[in-house]
């Protein structure tokens, strides 16, 4: 039975109070819910949804044929207009609610955001269209009990707030309008049955009935709840998350429309339960008065913590007053949601599962972006060009076996190797002090501050070569030797080991 706001007056009641303002917060209630089952299945009993051929229904009726069907209507878009418009594939693409619209909203630069015209998706002007406010720069803080935390500045660094919706509406209208092509709301996926020729992927429509599509590939991007993510890997699709909620909303007094706030802290860890968290928000201008403001935390998939978005939203709306005051006539808009993925690669690459026969995961189903500064948007913006192109030419070659297919990735040794840097955001209550991650942090600001400018801009764009990386982390190792301890304690010595892998595959990569 669908969670409803009665049910949590009283064990959520800031939550209650600010989505009953809402003409649908019932709706965004159960979306929340939704996504707080991904705890109850990591880990647990996997769902076999990739099944073989034999295993199809004998009554089965093929109710479409095409090269590429996608399971999930808001990142794939992006991906099936372009192979839909630029290499002339025939897609299809499918989502349980209603396609192109995202429970988050996004900044980016607009020097990345325009890799959507390279492909030929958009045109510059497009592009443009979909940025509803640019900023002039950014700052990163992290408290301090007496106030003397470095406020570390930079431009060019997620400077632009992109209106997600109207992004992911312009591709589904590209898709729309290509022959053969379609869209559909309302699709569940069921499962899918491989052929050696071709995929048959079963979905069920929001009457129970089960339909049947043949396609050459089936691309997943379903999210952090795809059901494939977890056969493929397991029941553990990642291994660290941040889970994330916020608002897109007007009147706040204290505002400032020309800067975005990238990582701000406003007090020490949260010990209340479990091992502790460091809460860390973010704050940007959007459109027109708008105003987006987000609260995270880094940590491990398996911890003890509450990571329920619900227990955030919570945590959100009960403390929001101390990051942005709400004035007279303050109004939540929309409300801003989701789990960010990350996942550790012990190796000298990528060791997570992304492909296999006839499928391939993209996205946060794929969990390949960084969880520190961009996540399954960012990591599809800044490869979508060539995860198309190789897409395109391993259909023209037939070369569709999980061999060939995993080697379309939107894998980065650098982003890899920096993902590493994400457990030292982890708090733990066992080994830390309470204000041990802004202190930690605050010293990484310092020595960023003392470096040129494009440290700190390629560090929070994930563009860090590995020669840099190794010098800040050594200054920072000068200034604050408690993080030698710390290295120990959250890496211990596999971590260490894994960390050195990563860092010597980023060393010997032809793209570092």
């Amino acid at each position: 039975m669908p969670l409803s706001l009665d049910q949590i007056k009283l064990t959520h009641p800031h939550l209650h109070r600010a989505f009953s303002l809402l003409d649908d917060g019932e709706q965004h209630l159960q979306r929340i819910s939704e996504l707080d089952r991904y705890w109850s299945l990591v880990k647990h009993p996997v769902r076999e949804v990739i099944l073989p051929a034999e295993r199809l229904p004998a009554d089965a009726r093929i109710s479409g044929e095409y090269d590429l069907i996608y399971a999930g209507g808001t990142l794939g878009l992006l991906h099936a207009a372009v192979m839909a418009g630029t290499y002339g594939r025939k897609v299809m693409v499918f989502d349980r609610r209603l396609p192109a619209k995202s429970t988050r909203d996004w900044n980016i630069s607009r020097q990345e955001l325009l890799n959507l015209s390279t492909t030929g998706l958009f045109t510059e002007q497009e592009v443009d269209s979909v940025i509803v406010r640019s900023y002039k720069t950014g700052w990163v803080g992290f408290y301090k009990p007496d106030g003397s935390q470095k406020r570390l500045y930079m431009e060019n660094v997620l400077d632009c707030a992109v209106d997600a919706n109207r992004l992911l509406g312009m591709a589904e209208a590209k898709v729309q309008a290509f022959p053969g092509c379609r869209v559909v709301a309302e699709r569940s996926f069921i499962g899918c049955y491989r052929f050696d020729d071709h995929i048959v992927v079963e979905v069920e429509d929001n009457q129970g009935k089960s339909l049947f599509y043949r396609a050459k590939v089936l691309v997943d991007v379903m999210g952090i709840l795809s059901p494939v993510a977890m056969q493929l890997n397991e029941g553990m699709p990642q291994t660290h998350v941040c889970p994330t909620v916020g608002t897109i909303a007007s009147g706040f007094e204290n505002a400032d429309f020309d800067t975005g706030e990238i990582l701000v802290s406003t007090a020490p860890a949260d010990t209340t339960s479990g091992t502790g968290r460091q809460l860390i928000w973010e704050g940007f201008p959007a459109e027109a008065r708008q105003y987006i403001t987000y609260l995270f935390f880094y940590d491990e998939v398996d911890s003890p913590n509450d990571k329920s978005l619900l227990g955030l939203f919570e945590t959100y709306f009960r403390t929001l007053p101390e990051y942005k005051k709400p004035g007279k006539d303050f109004a939540v808009l929309r409300p801003v949601y989701g789990i960010i993925p990350a996942y550790y690669h012990d190796g000298f690459n990528r060791t997570r599962e992304i492909a296999d026969d006839r499928i391939i995961l993209f996205g946060d189903a794929a969990s390949l972006g960084s969880p520190l500064t961009f996540c399954g948007f960012g990591s599809m913006v800044r490869n979508l060009s060539h995860l198309t192109a190789d897409l395109d030419r391993a259909l023209s070659d037939n070369n569709l076996s999980k061999r060939h297919l995993e080697k379309i990735s939107a894998y980065e040794p650098n982003v890899a190797s920096m993902a590493n840097l994400m457990k030292y955001m982890c708090f733990n209550s066992a080994t830390d002090e309470p204000n041990f991650v802004n202190d930690m942090m605050n010293e990484v600001m310092i020595v960023l501050d003392e470096l040129p400018q494009h440290y700190r801009q390629a560090m929070f764009r994930d563009e860090m070569k590995i020669e840099e990386l190794i010098h800040v982390m050594l200054r920072v190792a000068w200034r604050y030797p408690r993080v030698l301890t710390a290295t120990w304690e959250k890496l211990g010595i596999q971590g260490s080991l894994g960390f050195l892998k990563n860092l010597a595959g980023w060393a010997w990569s032809p793209v570092r």
